[in-house]
């Protein structure tokens, strides 16, 4: 999670920040507002406030500002200065070093990266000063997301139309991403419910949104990880530069996995996989009514994460990451399925609790591993994440330094103890 300076400058097109500022907060970062004297003529502060959730700044000069010097602390602890639309006028100022608002002195005194999109007339995009200043720009290491043609607001068609929100808020993730620790590394995650078709309208399934399961997802590509994620149906939107293979059942969903095994240094089984599903498949026609049908005939499904237990066996590779979803003894049943799967590390949780359940953007889990276990308070999914992904490069490290000698003899005193 990321904390990011979006700043608002006087364009038609500053109506497009507020999806901006909505996308990167369903990404998970903590975004503030900095708005020009000019983009206040387009758009109101109060609706980018009621978004953020956070005072919106307008003038350099308002009264409490300048107790803390804010455009320096705010600059000092920003992840990331996003200028969605950048102006002519602001591109200038950028490129020759004018500070006379607090966009313009923040700019100045940030160390974070910088990415702007602009938005104006044609003309204007094509004019020799403007291209001198964003080749000023991309010298210094700013980004850019470029313009796309279309109609534009004083009536002209052609390039200079703001980028899409959605290739706004990729960029941004794109920006941050090449910092991660886990460059190099193929991450295998699973998220959200699967259905169990009874017929063509019903089906078997759980309360799962699959929230755990893109956070994950998300953090992992944030660090740099290239990402598979086997997502059952939900209804979130996807993390951008992640690899998305959507799937519906059980059987699918095992498939991809084991289809995709061997690619992955660590597979997160997040999925709240269906244990059983209609032995006889699906009815081609919906069950009525007075069909009267008392009982339906279940078979288990494949246990994904015990199948991929026993195709490792003793090998270093992949690292096996499990959760355990439980409504009570949630450390027995989770210290159980880590020995019987022969998995690295069980994240259990109460899905009883109405703040550590399905459907809910917080989590309370403990990690469970074969020789600690490590409580994580409540908090929010997105720093559950981080908290996983934390572990999970601990168990890289360490393999790496065992060697698959020492995983070999590990897994077979534990079998040999069982």
């Amino acid at each position: 999670m990321a904390f990011i300076a979006l700043g608002v400058t006087g364009s038609v097109a500053a109506y497009k920040a507020v999806e901006v500022a909505r996308g990167l907060q369903k990404n998970g970062h903590e975004v503030t507002v900095i708005m020009t004297a000019s983009a206040e003529r387009f758009i109101g502060s109060l609706t980018f406030e009621a978004i953020t959730r956070r005072d919106v700044i307008t003038d350099q000069f308002t009264v409490g500002l300048n107790a803390s010097v804010e455009h320096v602390s705010m600059a000092s602890a920003i992840d990331s200065l996003v200028v969605a639309p950048a102006t002519a006028n602001i591109i200038g100022k950028f490129a020759n070093g004018i500070a006379d608002d607090f966009l313009t002195s923040m700019h100045l005194v940030t160390r974070a990266p910088i990415l702007m999109a602009p938005a104006m007339n044609s003309n204007m995009l094509g004019h020799v000063a403007v291209e001198r200043n964003l080749e000023v720009l991309r010298g210094r290491g700013v980004r850019f997301v470029e313009p796309t043609e279309g109609d534009l607001a004083c009536g002209w068609t052609g390039p200079g139309r703001l980028a899409e929100p959605s290739s706004i808020v990729s960029a941004v993730e794109e920006s941050l991403r090449p910092r991660g620790s886990l460059l190099g590394r193929c991450l295998l995650i699973t998220a959200g419910p699967t259905y169990e078709d009874l017929d063509p309208v019903r089906f078997l399934g759980n309360r799962s949104t699959g929230r755990m399961g893109r956070a994950l997802a998300q953090a992992a590509a944030r660090r740099g990880a290239r990402v598979i994620l086997v997502a059952g149906p939900i209804s979130l939107e996807m993390p951008s530069g992640v690899e998305v293979v959507e799937v519906r059942s059980a059987s699918e969903m095992h498939q991809s996995v084991m289809e995709r095994k061997t690619e992955a240094d660590a597979m997160i089984l997040a999925a709240a996989v269906a244990d059983y599903t209609p032995t006889s498949g699906p009815r081609s026609q919906k069950l009525c009514k007075d069909e009267h049908i008392e009982t339906i005939k279940l078979t288990r499904t494949l246990d994904i994460l015990a199948d991929l237990g026993g195709w490792r066996g003793g090998q270093s590779r992949p690292v096996l990451v499990g959760f355990a979803a439980e409504t009570e003894e949630m450390l027995v049943h989770a210290r159980a399925k880590l020995k019987a799967k022969n998995v690295d590390l069980i994240v259990a949780n109460d899905v009883s609790q109405p703040d550590t359940g399905f459907g809910v953007d917080t989590n309370a889990v403990t990690l469970v591993s074969h020789d600690v276990e490590t409580p994580v308070p409540l908090q929010t999914k997105n720093e559950i994440a981080e908290v996983i992904l934390n572990r999970v490069e601990e168990l890289l490290r360490g393999r790496e330094a065992d060697g698959p000698q020492k995983v070999l003899s590990e897994t077979a005193d534990r079998n040999s103890s069982s």
